[in-house]
């Protein structure tokens, strides 16, 4: 994986000479630009924003979704210069996504809301900034951006229903957004890759004992 950018933040006095001479070393601190938290206006606008991008995409695959199937990756990413690993790749990060963490989040929320905000925010917050960033990474730079949004969502929610209300809002737009790239998926390949038929390998196991 490519070396992510970073910013640079230095805090320091305006007052000359009330620091000392290596004050820089010791107040500055560098953050990778993927562990940047999207700062967003509030709950409400964070579900209307994602909703608006789910219905944008619900007829229609978007062109990040066309492109990654025909080739088109904007960070160069894949093995060997292909890009069915990216293509892999972006279909297992997407199905872990919807399938796995935001269905745990949301049933989490919706069915213990007895359990503590802050601890299911903080998990949800770590995991969550990482598949935005592995998105970006395999051709889905939108998709990418869409999650960080929830990201920013929950950072700043104060309930479990505002919490649930994210997590559904997220889990519906990635839903349909692995639907597409499923079906640009070059599935025809797995016709190279033929297992043996378990039935087939019972009758034979039961012919040979009889013979």
């Amino acid at each position: 994986m490519q070396r992510p950018s970073t910013d640079v933040h230095i805090s320091r006095s305006d007052e000359v000479g009330a620091r000392p001479a290596n004050w820089y070393r010791e107040e500055m601190h560098v953050v990778a630009q993927a562990e940047v938290r999207k700062v967003v206006e509030s709950v409400d606008a964070v579900v209307r924003h994602i909703d608006a991008a789910r219905d944008a995409i619900w007829e229609s695959p978007p062109q990040e979704v066309l492109s990654l199937g025909a080739g088109h990756v904007p960070r160069g990413t894949g093995a060997k210069n292909n890009y069915l690993s990216t293509l892999i790749f972006a279909e297992n990060e997407l199905r872990t996504l919807t399938d796995e963490i935001l269905w745990f989040g949301w049933v989490t929320a919706t069915r213990h809301s007895e359990l503590d905000l802050r601890t299911l925010v903080a998990y949800m917050d770590e995991i969550a900034q990482y598949k935005a960033n592995m998105f970006d990474y395999v051709g889905l730079p939108e998709g990418c951006e869409v999650l960080k949004e929830y990201v920013g969502g929950i950072r700043i929610a104060t309930t479990m229903e505002e919490f649930a209300r994210l997590t559904e809002s997220a889990m519906t737009y990635f839903n349909r957004l692995h639907g597409w790239v499923d079906i640009v998926f070059p599935w025809g390949l797995v016709n190279g890759f033929h297992r043996v038929n378990p039935l087939q390998k019972i009758a034979d196991a039961h012919n040979s004992a009889q013979a």
